[in-house]
């Protein structure tokens, strides 16, 4: 489909993989995008391997199905680059968005070859500084929006803001580590 966007997002159960990709698809429909955001798991308990998409499009979407050729994946976890095979199908002009500490030379040997851009980010040290907790979902977030550069940053931040301020209505310093969360990850991914 043209004019479409599709994301596979790799993350453990209890991360906020599924909860990353809800929110963008919420956020990409408020500014006009049509959008599916959908998890695929089964009876999967906390902290197993969980698998998420998102398809944003400037068109209406008539496909219903998995994503098998991402253009974007985030990959939540790191260990899971030993477990899934986090780069089965996703393009060679798309790219990879990890979080991770290490280097871009240590994680290039769990990616099977993929010759496509590969970007990292330190959600963990993002969301305890920010949060003083590791919720990694936040700066995954900010990280897909700012590699795929599905939408402008300012609107991405403003309508999460509006949103952290529903959802979060009588916690404002939940509102405001999401916040510093998001706007940080937008500046540090590599």
């Amino acid at each position: 489909m043209k004019n479409t966007v599709e994301i596979r997002w790799h993350g453990r159960g209890g991360q906020g993989a599924k909860t990353a990709a809800l929110l963008l698809a919420e956020v990409a429909f408020e500014i006009g995008k049509y959008v599916q955001g959908f998890p695929e798991y089964g009876p999967e308990r906390m902290g197993a391997p969980i698998t998420a998409y998102d398809r944003i499009s400037d068109d209406p979407i008539r496909i219903h199905s998995n994503i098998y050729e991402p253009d974007y994946v985030a990959v939540v976890d790191e260990t899971l680059l030993e477990a899934v095979d986090v780069t089965k199908g996703l393009k060679k002009e798309g790219a990879i968005i990890i979080n991770t500490a290490k280097s871009k030379e240590e994680i290039m040997c769990h990616l099977k070859g993929y010759e496509g851009d590969v970007h990292l980010i330190d959600a963990r040290k993002i969301s305890e500084d920010a949060l003083g907790r590791y919720f990694p979902n936040t700066p995954m977030l900010a990280a897909v929006v700012k590699v795929s550069g599905i939408m402008e940053e300012q609107r991405f931040i403003d309508e999460m803001e509006t949103s952290f301020k529903h959802k979060f209505a009588t916690k404002s310093e939940v509102i405001d580590g999401n916040m510093k969360a998001l706007k940080r990850a937008l500046r540090e991914v590599k």
